[in-house]
């Protein structure tokens, strides 16, 4: 299926109409910060409307996950080619774009998280056409990475991503916002240095013959690297079950786990989100963290399905030692917005544990919930953030009695607070409750451990209303303003898909069902 807007295609607009946007605001004097504004504010905007005709068109029958066929609004074009390279053969590199089942739910969870992190930012009044400029390459590294069908143009993308990200910390955050910038810096730069290697290492292994030329010709094309019959003879990561396909899935595993963050590649993530702005801890959590599971199902699982099912035992201990150390780290907090990170940690081991059943039940669990807890966790740092605009506070102890002073804020922040809870008729407890099914089937003892993270859960969530909702206000917070416009606009969308997903899952669901079903099978299968 092709969608082209003006000859070109609707995933090259919904990639770079942010560096359209970053451009005009380069151009635009620094005094003029509304046009700034607005310019990505309409930027993300236009991000959005595209990612709705994505979902309206979007065919939810389609099969595959290793073939050109498997993919819609596919675009390939010659980017970079060398000719006749002595012992290695024509290198080819394409621009290639293409989305399935497993993509499209992120494009628009990423377009949506990255409009409301622009309403968030109007506040910020600090070097702007700085900050949104910046702002405005990170959407294009996130959504670029959830598109692209050539490794190498992954990797690219995924790179894009850490200089903004380094700089939005570093220059915008809080007191201790050279440390955080510089230990997320140091932890995603290591882990994209695992990547290159073993995307060298493939592109070495991996070569297709030409039906043109008959040359042989090696590729970063991820669907070549899917097939087993691409694999040449004495190359490095060729032939099933071999030593170097196992190293080679650690070194992505590693990479991956840094984002998602999984135990023990977790300690960057408090300290990020802490000293972060909150439109930026927004993305952080909504997006950023989804680009590594998105990794393993993308690349892990498909390209190396016997490392897969070798290491996936691993991968499910990992899941269920983060879904409990995450929990009990949030309820051992007294920073409102490192509880929340931490909680992150939790939520996205059941991510991990869900896709690690490799059924299709805890497959479509573990991706909902990488949607679902991009909304939730949103919403979480954006009443962090109301709090902090007016009393540049996070405490847990410096609040009390909010719900009396701020009766709108406190209704939306409670529906998030239940969302993370888990608590049926919310978007949480569709996805979690399909993860766990999907990992009891696999593995029982592990599940029944992981599910006491709920309970844990349940804990931290209740004490923090109660801490900060419920009971006497302070005499310092009897004047506190609620929401405004602008901050109701931030959680109403995000609130409706929290509770429309919670009652009706089925249209997302229905986005990535085949697609998931298909990759369970492939992989079960050994990649034939």
């Amino acid at each position: 299926m092709e969608l082209n807007i003006f000859g070109i295609g609707i995933l090259t607009w919904i990639v770079f109409i942010p560096i359209v946007g970053m451009i005009i605001v380069l151009l635009l004097p620094d005094k003029n910060r509304n046009a700034i504004r607005w310019t990505a504010a309409v930027a993300t905007g236009i991000q959005v409307v595209l990612a709705g005709i994505i979902f309206a068109v979007f065919d939810r029958a389609k099969l595959g996950i290793n073939d050109a066929e498997s993919f819609q609004f596919m675009e390939k074009y010659s980017w970079i080619t060398v000719e006749a390279v002595p012992w290695v053969g024509r290198i080819e590199i394409n621009y290639f774009l293409g989305i399935d089942g497993l993509s499209v739910l992120m494009i628009i969870l990423t377009s949506l998280i990255a409009f409301i992190g622009v309403i968030s930012s109007w506040n910020i009044d600090k070097m702007v056409k700085g900050y949104f400029a910046l702002y405005l390459l990170l959407v294009t590294g996130m959504m670029g990475v959830f598109v692209a069908l050539d490794f190498f143009l992954f990797f690219i993308f995924w790179e894009v991503m850490l200089l903004p990200m380094y700089f939005l910390i570093g220059l915008w955050g809080g007191p201790r916002r050279e440390y955080a910038a510089i230990k997320f810096f140091i932890y995603t730069f290591v882990g994209g240095i695992l990547m290159l290697l073993t995307m060298l290492a493939l592109y070495f292994s991996v070569a297709y013959t030409d039906p043109a030329t008959g040359q042989s010709v090696h590729t970063f094309n991820i669907l070549h690297m899917m097939n087993p019959a691409n694999y040449v003879d004495g190359g490095l990561l060729s032939g099933v079950d071999t030593t170097w396909r196992y190293v080679a899935w650690m070194a992505l595993f590693i990479n991956f786990a840094i984002k998602i963050p999984l135990f023990p590649f977790h300690t960057w993530l408090p300290d990020a989100h802490v000293e972060a702005p909150t439109p930026i801890s927004v993305i952080l959590a909504g997006v950023l963290l989804k680009l590594g599971t998105y990794g393993l199902l993308r690349i892990n699982f498909p390209i190396f399905p016997d490392a897969t099912v070798y290491f996936i035992y691993f991968m499910a201990a990992l899941g269920m030692i983060s879904i409990i150390y995450g929990a009990f780290c949030a309820m051992a907090q007294d920073d409102f917005k490192k509880l929340i990170a931490y909680s992150s940690i939790s939520h996205m081991g059941i991510v991990v544990l869900g896709i690690a059943a490799l059924n299709t039940q805890g497959m479509v669990g573990g991706v909902l919930q990488m949607f679902n807890h991009g909304i939730i966790t949103a919403v979480l740092f954006l009443s962090v953030g109301v709090l902090y605009d007016r009393t540049k506070k996070r405490g847990l102890y410096d609040f009390g009695g909010i719900a009396t002073q701020m009766p709108k804020y406190t209704g939306l922040a409670m529906i998030g607070m239940f969302a993370a809870l888990g608590l049926p008729g919310l978007n949480g407890f569709v996805s979690e409750l399909f993860s766990f099914l999907g990992a009891f089937e696999a593995y029982k003892w592990i599940t029944i451990i992981s599910v006491t993270g709920i309970i844990i859960t349940a804990g931290y969530i209740l004490w923090t209303i109660q801490r900060v909702y419920l009971g006497k206000t302070p005499e310092k917070l009897a004047d506190l303003k609620d929401l405004t416009p602008r901050e109701v606009l931030m959680f109403v969308p995000l609130i409706v898909l929290i509770i429309l997903l919670g009652i009706y899952p089925a249209p997302a669901i229905e986005l990535m069902n085949s697609s998931l079903s298909h990759l369970v099978e492939f992989i079960n299968a050994g990649g034939m």
